[in-house]
């Protein structure tokens, strides 16, 4: 059985009328497994395949989502272990001798 095959089959057992550049989908997979991180391929090309179900759409719209997915996968510069800028821990100040027996708070 090859690649195709297995699309085909696949298709049959999900109920699905798809087409389907395989290409296409191993490149992008490629690329993302390379500049981000392994475990991020998978879930790309199953964002990718979510956006285009959504969107109804054909193989040129598909394409496109594509590129733009490539080009954020090879504009990426964040190492894979490095923190989620927005799960940063700041340093919160010590304000424990602060009186706060008056202050308000607008709801």
């Amino acid at each position: 059985m090859n690649l195709h095959d297995w699309i085909d089959e696949l298709c049959d057992v999900l109920d699905i009328d798809a087409e389907i550049d395989e290409g296409l989908v191993l490149d992008l997979a490629r690329t993302v497994a390379h500049t981000v991180e392994r475990p991020a391929a998978p879930v790309t090309a199953y964002l990718l395949g979510l956006a285009a179900g959504s969107a109804g759409a054909g193989p040129e719209k598909v394409e496109a989502l594509a590129a733009k997915a490539q080009v954020l996968a090879e504009g990426w510069d964040r190492p894979a272990d490095a923190p989620d800028p927005d799960d940063v821990d700041d340093e919160v100040p010590d304000d424990s001798l602060v009186d706060h027996t008056t202050d308000t708070f607008d709801d």
